[in-house]
């Protein structure tokens, strides 16, 4: 293991380089140093809205406050790094620095794609299945967050215990999974991460929000009151901003799975240096756009955020409905 260790540092410095010059490498840091301040405030704010009013701590809200955790942990982890080493001009926290951002950037990454996909077996359950999305328990949502969360640190480790390896990518400023080493072990680490963590969660997704999107069709022109009433209206309006995280996920993942498919069965060096530098820019950008979706996409969220800079009491609150994501659990 030392020795392996000290080939991945001298492979390290081998590959501590940048293909950009410092006047890009100055305008990615303004770009992260604005994008991880945004993603910081928008995401506190998401949490302080649960911490103020108690009784929108729900097992369903935890799924939303577990995310704006994971878009924390980028944001004050990921982007001060990157972006300290940007204005560095190439990667500065050295070798152990390295094997930690990448591994805290697969770690939080990986924990968000988990948590969609439970939002989208939430929705499934809960509009689709009613009788038995009334019967998860809080076990059962801690246990569908929690697994989340384990399998986002089993992936994160993998690189650092030998299954590929990381290292600061083309543009020199950050660290990845080293696309530069293309070997065995690197491509089925690749594979394997895009398979159990991109095509199974997004197959998940399209199967929910399918069948999610045809029952509510279907309850829209029934004339049957019980699914015309608030809670319904409010279930669909929930519906609709868990579509767009989705959409956005694709947006923000697509072209970093690329990226990688194009490591694993092209030349790495033929990557544009741009493709290179876009790819985990657009990744990271998850960590602001999910509490733009819940502030645009949902009229409750929004009321409670304002509700929260007015300083209104909790009293207040209990006149309007819940946050998204939340489910009346009755029983």
């Amino acid at each position: 293991m030392l020795k392996n260790n000290l080939s991945n540092s001298s492979d390290f410095k081998n590959e501590d380089g940048s293909v950009f010059s410092q006047t890009e490498h100055n305008i990615v840091a303004t770009y992260l140093i604005m994008a991880g301040t945004i993603s910081i405030l928008s995401n506190i704010i998401v949490l302080g809205i649960f911490i103020t009013y108690k009784e929108l701590r729900t097992p369903t809200n935890a799924i939303i406050m577990n995310l704006a955790v994971t878009d924390i942990g980028v944001s004050s982890i990921g982007y001060p790094m990157s972006a300290a080493s940007d204005l560095h001009g190439s990667w500065k926290f050295g070798y152990a620095g390295c094997q930690i951002y990448a591994g805290l950037n697969i770690f939080f990454g990986m924990a968000s794609i988990g948590l969609l996909t439970v939002v989208a077996m939430d929705r499934y359950l809960t509009i689709c299945h009613p009788d038995a999305g009334r019967r998860m328990t809080t076990h059962t949502y801690i246990s569908m967050i929690l697994g989340a969360w384990i399998n986002g640190l089993f992936w994160a480790l993998m690189p650092i215990i030998g299954w590929a390896s990381y290292a600061p990518d083309p543009t020199g400023a950050t660290c990845t999974i080293n696309w530069r080493k293309n070997d065995v072990s690197f491509v089925s680490f690749t594979m394997t991460v895009i398979a159990i963590n991109f095509i199974v969660p997004l197959t998940v997704m399209f199967y929910c929000y399918y069948h999610v999107t045809r029952s509510i069709k279907c309850h829209a022109t029934s004339n049957c009151t019980e699914y015309l009433n608030r809670d319904w209206a409010d279930q669909v309006d929930v519906t609709k901003m868990s579509v767009i995280m989705i959409f956005m996920f694709l947006v923000a993942w697509s072209p970093y799975s690329i990226v990688c498919l194009w490591a694993s069965f092209g030349d790495p060096k033929k990557i544009p240096p741009s493709m290179a530098i876009i790819a985990p820019l657009f990744a990271k950008s998850s960590t602001f756009y999910n509490p733009c979706i819940y502030v645009v996409a949902n009229k409750k969220f929004r009321r409670a955020m304002f509700a929260m800079f007015k300083c209104q009491t909790h009293q207040t609150m209990t006149t309007m409905s819940f946050l998204p994501m939340d489910v009346p659990q009755t029983h």
